[in-house]
């Protein structure tokens, strides 16, 4: 996959260098000569490219044209705008990804800005926080089809109304699927007969809104309140 970076800060950086990782064939453009430096120490030389990248000419030069994504990550929430305008309505870039700096200006990143995905950085957090503040031990691994469903983690507490019980004995929300169970090192295949035990470590497939039912179907039947230090 081609992908077009514009904006080398630490997300553009980072998020370059990820890519190359993973064998993507990426350009990233940054204006700030001083960053240089450090994304050549960690990119493909010809893969940093030096420029304004809410400039038509530098994003056609940077191949822009057979980009299968662009990702607007730049500081300024004015500059990402231009240009998921530019690469969706100038290039016809399919897939246009743009970094909300100011949680006010979340509004403006919609597809008729060019927008395909809209990463609110603040947001993001706040529900990370609140997440993981409602859900006690259970931990999200992974989130699919934008938040839709989630791949969760937690252990089965002692008390829980799942302790000792049979898979398929367990009222499992609808739309909630047991991926495997993790037992002393060792992995099970949940099935209908499989017996829970306390300590199982259960990863789970769950929709977004039935995440609660199920870490309360795992987690103690009264999950203690945590004292502040």
């Amino acid at each position: 996959m081609q992908v077009l970076v514009v904006g080398g800060g630490k997300v553009g950086g980072y998020l370059a260098g990820l890519l190359v990782g993973g064998g993507h064939k990426v350009r990233l453009i940054e204006l700030r000569q001083e960053q240089l430096p450090g994304l050549l120490n960690d990119l493909p030389s010809d893969s940093v490219i030096f420029g304004d990248g809410a400039d038509p000419s530098v994003l056609e030069s940077s191949g822009i044209r057979t980009a299968d994504v662009v990702a607007a990550v730049t500081g300024a929430d004015e500059t990402n705008l231009v240009v998921s305008t530019l690469a969706r309505f100038e290039f016809g870039v399919p897939r246009v990804i743009a970094r909300v700096n100011n949680p006010k200006n979340a509004w403006l990143f919609t597809p008729q800005m060019g927008v395909d995905v809209a990463l609110n950085q603040a947001e993001l957090m706040a529900r990370l926080v609140a997440e993981e503040m409602s859900l006690g031990d259970m931990m999200t691994l992974l989130k699919l089809r934008k938040g839709l469903f989630s791949v969760v983690e937690e252990k089965v507490h002692p008390a829980s109304p799942a302790t000792g019980k049979m898979i398929s004995e367990l009222e499992l929300p609808a739309d909630c699927v047991l991926v495997a169970i993790i037992r002393k090192g060792e992995m099970i295949l949940p099935k209908g007969p499989t017996v829970l035990q306390p300590a199982d470590e259960v990863l789970a497939l769950v929709g977004s809104g039935s995440v609660g039912a199920l870490a309360a179907l795992l987690g103690p039947t009264v999950r203690p309140v945590r004292e502040e230090a």
